[in-house]
């Protein structure tokens, strides 16, 4: 198993390959997601860096060619958004930017927050079926 401190490695050595300006704007995403999830473990997901938290992944981002992407690991997010993401070119699991403009903090938090919000009502109906097999006779 990875530690923490190891998958920071391997994601500030992911970040570091990549060219100018997508390197930059990596670095911001990265920076905005530490102040927001200053507990999560990062690391690298699908070979693209995440920030995990309690074994859930809840933010990705990536670089390419022409474009970055913040992958919120889930398709449910991102049509939730609505007005916070309708400038940028979105699908249910990806929303794309520019490689010289990172996210805005308010667009950042907004996601992370659905992501949370999302994974808590899937942890609640969990908890909610394991109760009803525990009544069945």
């Amino acid at each position: 198993m990875t530690s923490p401190v190891d998958g920071m490695a391997a994601v500030e050595a992911h970040i570091e390959r990549m060219p100018e300006p997508q390197r930059t704007t990596l670095r911001a995403v990265r920076a905005s997601l530490r102040r927001i999830l200053p507990d999560a473990e990062e690391c690298l997901k699908y070979g693209m860096p995440a920030f995990v938290v309690d074994g859930t992944t809840v933010a990705g981002y990536e670089a390419f060619k022409n474009h970055c992407s913040y992958f919120p690991h889930s398709g449910g997010v991102i049509p939730r958004a609505g007005a916070l993401v309708e400038r940028y070119d979105a699908e249910a699991g990806t929303l794309r930017f520019a490689v010289d403009r990172p996210l805005p903090m308010t667009v950042l938090r907004g996601l992370v927050r659905l992501r949370q919000q999302e994974i808590a009502e899937k942890e609640a109906e969990r908890a909610a079926a394991k109760a009803a097999r525990r009544k069945r006779p």
